[in-house]
């Protein structure tokens, strides 16, 4: 039988010890509590499934959690924690003990030594799972898109320490990866969206998006990186009104692109140089070798050597 976590509060005041998260600096204690004195938190920015076989099987391995959650005192329900960080790990045990493995009903927690405030809890939050793989891989842009829905824009790039252009295009991927339905792995619908969102805004008109969702959907389109394709395709008039058709796809209508078209030479000085340049480039060599110890020549390309080191000097 555990102690009522009343007790364990006061038993443990003296066994504080700090713990600074980003902005936030934490006074909290070890201990442990049944997982029936533990709730989850509603408004914890990670949104999806969150059982998951693997990490059931970890925990069994190591015979329990190996790492703490860390929870605080409950505001409205006296003598329990509400969860800070460790929802999958929470939700995960709770899985193995509707298997019948009691065993996992003592958890091992740290406990805050206050309830936080909404902010610094998300704060705490989202400075712990930075530290984690998860969140340049799927994260970022679902935890942008929650901020915003609890806290609005300025408050929620605020938190997460960047502009409120960048967090908007964290919300617009988050936003264009629901849209990918069909895919086998579904937490790979972010990197889809990252790759989409990398065309230029100015190629990417909403009946672009709606074609390509279809066809990623529809499982014609079938490795993300081929959505690069579109760089090319879309400024073309012809291979862009193919794609758009049904019948089209990125293969057929890389096949409808127009010769590209040559560069504009440059003005002034710097064009002078590069054309220069490529008309040395182009002198074929059995053509050098009949000018070999032409001294007229040689003597051009040192007063063009002595040239050229005034003007870098001049422009340095």
């Amino acid at each position: 039988m555990t102690q009522p976590a009343a007790a364990l509060e006061r038993s443990n005041v003296v066994n504080l010890q700090e713990r600074r998260l980003d902005r936030t600096v934490l006074r909290t204690y070890r201990t442990q509590a049944d997982i029936d004195e533990i709730v989850p938190n509603p408004n914890q920015p990670r949104i999806g499934p969150k059982l998951d076989e693997e990490l059931q099987r970890q925990i069994e391995a190591n015979g329990g959690l190996f790492e703490p959650l860390l929870v605080e005192p409950h505001p409205d329900l006296p003598g329990k924690y509400r969860i800070i960080d460790g929802d999958r790990r929470w939700t995960n045990s709770r899985a193995l003990i509707d298997q019948g493995k009691d065993e996992y009903r003592l958890m091992p927690i740290e406990v805050t030594d206050r309830t936080l405030s909404e902010e610094d809890r998300l704060r705490v939050w989202i400075y712990i799972h930075r530290q984690r793989k998860e969140w340049d891989a799927r994260e970022k842009e679902m935890v942008a898109y929650q901020l915003v829905r609890m806290m609005g824009r300025a408050s929620a790039a605020n938190i997460l320490g960047i502009t409120v252009r960048e967090l908007d295009k964290l919300v617009d991927i988050f936003e264009l990866s629901e849209k990918f339905t069909s895919l086998r792995d579904p937490g790979a619908a972010i990197t889809w969206a990252r790759e989409l969102m990398g065309v230029s805004k100015k190629l990417l008109t909403p009946s672009v998006v709606d074609a390509v969702v279809r066809k990623v959907n529809q499982k014609r389109i079938t490795n993300s990186k081929d959505l690069r394709k579109l760089r090319q395709i879309l400024p073309d008039p012809v291979a862009r009104a193919h794609f758009l058709n049904d019948a089209g796809d990125l293969d057929s209508a890389s096949l409808r692109l127009g010769p590209a078209p040559e560069p504009k030479p440059r003005a002034g000085l710097a064009g002078d140089l590069e054309a220069a340049v490529e008309a040395m480039r182009k002198v074929p060599w059995t053509e050098l070798q009949t000018l070999k110890g032409d001294t007229q020549l040689l003597g051009r390309i040192d007063e063009a050597e002595e040239l050229l080191k005034s003007l870098r000097s001049m422009l340095s």
